[in-house]
């Protein structure tokens, strides 16, 4: 009967080990991690003078900057989702007062504080976005809850507020959107027609305010995950003096916003309407998927379109095998990125 038992326990050991191995096998949900990951930001473009920053504000930039792309680059290397990096990485933006987004927000023509946001999962091609919010702490988590639990992509206003309040999104009275700064800005120009691209302080087709010193800008990330998967996300309090409710490119899907797996994730920053004119953000994945063109060639093409139409502005741009573009037409923009070995970068100037 010794045989029988040594049959046995043979027959239990063999079907534990293929239960085991099936298990703990990689499947579709528990995708393998690869070592390309990387991330890069914006923090808005405009015409920037080197002279028009104290040392003191610059490295205040610098280092939020920087603060921001640490807690990405932690969150990729402990194998978090492209969105999550994406969402987590503009709510370090949104909650500094230095950019327009999310706290530092500029106000409108009627003084109040209207933000857009988006988000775009480059795998599923899933989007959320919220326009002309007032109350949402950090926009940029409604337009993920919108793209993870709306059967719609862009809500609006009070609706959009409804929606992040049902689904736990914070919250919070609009004077917490108040600075002293943007506030002072905006009553230099409350009686005029004036409005302002991101950071501006020379001339430009634009009229600009007489400023120096108060620089804010839309901000965007772009994420290329562990996994292989790509997200792209932009957060804007819009333009100075803005009226009629007006919405610029960084919540349009496509515009200002776009990310698919096949080819790259984008965010843009500049004068929305140019954007929105050229589909901007998915121009330059139709440029790397029809025209073969690789990432820097077609952002540098987007860009010299914008150009072409008197627009200005930028972009950041990852693409699906690590590759990373930030390019703009003005005298600066905020930006960075950091690779997967956390070699990291942040400038401000062209040069």
């Amino acid at each position: 009967m010794k045989w029988i038992r040594y049959f046995v326990v043979l027959v239990v050991w063999t079907n534990y080990y293929a239960v085991f191995s099936q298990e703990n096998k990689p499947t579709e949900t528990t995708p393998k991690m690869n070592s390309k990951f990387c991330l890069a930001i914006h923090g808005g473009a405009g015409n920037m003078l080197k002279k028009g920053l104290t040392p003191e504000k610059e490295t205040e930039y610098l280092n939020t900057m920087k603060e921001a792309l640490q807690k990405g680059y932690g969150m990729l290397a402990q194998g978090s989702e492209a969105v999550d990096v994406v969402e987590a990485v503009i709510k370090v933006l949104e909650d500094s007062p230095l950019f327009n987004a999310g706290k530092g927000s500029v106000f409108s023509h009627d003084g109040t504080n209207e933000m857009d946001a988006a988000i775009m999962d480059g795998k599923s091609l899933d989007a959320g976005a919220v326009a002309t919010v007032r109350k949402i702490k950090n926009p940029i988590s409604a337009a993920k809850a919108i793209m993870r639990k709306s059967k719609f992509v862009f809500l609006s206003g009070k609706g959009a507020e409804k929606f992040a309040a049902l689904n736990n999104i914070e919250i919070v009275d609009s004077t917490y959107f108040f600075t002293q700064a943007r506030w002072d800005e905006y009553l230099k120009v409350k009686d005029s027609k004036k409005t302002k691209l991101d950071h501006d302080n020379s001339s430009g087709y634009l009229e600009p305010f007489n400023s120096s010193t108060d620089k804010y800008g839309t901000v965007g990330c772009v994420v290329l995950d562990g996994f292989g998967n790509l997200a792209a996300g932009t957060s804007t309090g819009g333009t100075v003096n803005k009226d009629y409710n007006r919405i610029g490119d960084s919540p349009i899907i496509g515009a200002g916003t776009y990310a698919n797996n096949k080819t790259c994730a984008v965010s843009c920053t500049g004068h929305g309407e140019d954007f929105i004119k050229l589909v901007a953000a998915y121009d330059v994945s139709a440029l790397m998927e029809y025209k073969k063109l690789k990432l820097k060639t077609a952002a540098k093409r987007v860009i010299k379109k914008i150009t072409e139409i008197k627009g200005r502005g930028g972009l950041i741009a990852v693409d699906h095998k690590g590759n990373i573009s930030m390019e703009f037409s003005t005298n600066g923009m905020f930006r960075g990125a950091v690779d997967k070995d956390g070699k990291m970068e942040v400038y401000i100037y062209k040069n």
